[in-house]
């Protein structure tokens, strides 16, 4: 998802330097994507995405070290254009595009997914 993807960046450079590129980063930052290829019930692939917008909450999450609370803004910014991951992939199951059992085997949160798949 969009955090590791973040933790990803940071972790490249030594650790000397990762609060300096935290806060370039924060800086700089537009949007993540992350896209994860999902069997279809017709057997192909189909991707589900999770979206971040680098909002003012996100930008101080990422310089402050505390990427790990991103979750939960996205969660929670839907109007502003970012998606979950497992928003993604319910609406995917709603569609008809994958079953249950790939949407809970994708998911990040299983609980919450078991509660909105039948």
């Amino acid at each position: 998802g969009a955090v590791n993807t973040i933790d990803r960046i940071i972790d490249v450079f030594p650790p000397n330097q990762q609060q300096q590129i935290r806060i370039q980063l924060a800086q700089v930052l537009k949007t993540v994507i992350s896209q994860q290829l999902l069997p279809t019930i017709s057997g192909g692939l189909v991707p589900a995405f999770e979206i971040l917008e680098a909002n003012s909450a996100i930008r101080t999450m990422i310089r402050d070290g505390k990427v790990h609370q991103i979750d939960s803004v996205i969660y929670s910014s839907a109007k502003e254009g970012m998606k979950s991951m497992d928003a993604s992939i319910l609406e995917l199951y709603r569609a008809g595009r994958i079953d249950g059992e790939t949407a809970l085997n994708y998911c990040m949160n299983p609980d919450a997914m078991r509660r909105n798949v039948s």
